[in-house]
């Protein structure tokens, strides 16, 4: 159960203003159709984080586990460190809406979004880490759709209001505790 409530926290806070937030932003603005948007959020990400775990659980699997300790702490210190980096979108990734329509608009440009994405990386590392990669998937499903689906309602409105700067400072300080408590052996009850 550690696995899901970590996994939905830090993906919720690590989403805040984050290219996919602004992604759904923007759809948002654009379309106005808010259940074709949230469809392709849910749809994209459980593909993504999906294959996501799936490759946790296979370094797991392939890692001796003081090698994964000692990846996964870094992992996740340089989670805490790119947590701070703000995103931006690239105009480009919205243009393919017109040619797919909103929902596959929305399911392919949050999937290549998601492709390399911190929230993407967060989830191979947390699923090698807890060897729980489905509650693991299921918990940062849900940390996207928590930060993403107000987006898609509020728009523009909500994120002015929202102090990025601290929600990032606290996603990067779990990632980092995180990242000390795996470096310091803590997941060894896991067989770390």
């Amino acid at each position: 159960m550690e696995s899901l409530l970590v996994s939905t926290g830090v993906v919720a806070l690590a989403e805040i203003g984050d290219k996919t937030q602004l992604l759904a932003f923007i759809l948002a603005a654009r379309f106005k159709k808010p259940l074709p948007i949230i469809a392709g959020i849910l749809l994209a990400t459980i593909v993504n984080h999906g294959l996501a775990g799936a490759l946790g659980a296979w370094i797991t699997a392939q890692v001796s586990p003081e090698v994964l300790r000692w990846v996964l702490g870094a992992s996740f210190i340089g989670m805490a460190v790119w947590t701070l980096i703000p995103d931006k979108i690239e105009e480009e990734e919205t243009q393919v809406a017109q040619k797919l329509g909103v929902f596959g608009a929305t399911l392919i440009t949050f999937f290549l979004a998601e492709m390399g994405d911190k929230t993407q990386i967060a989830t191979v590392a947390m699923a090698a880490h807890y060897a729980t990669p489905l509650l693991v998937v299921i918990g940062t499903t849900l940390g996207m759709l928590i930060a993403d689906v107000p987006a898609v309602f509020v728009g523009d409105r909500l994120a002015n209001r929202i102090p990025m700067k601290l929600v990032h400072s606290i996603a990067a300080g779990i990632f980092a505790m995180l990242g000390v408590a795996t470096l310091l052996g803590a997941g060894s009850s896991l067989g770390f």
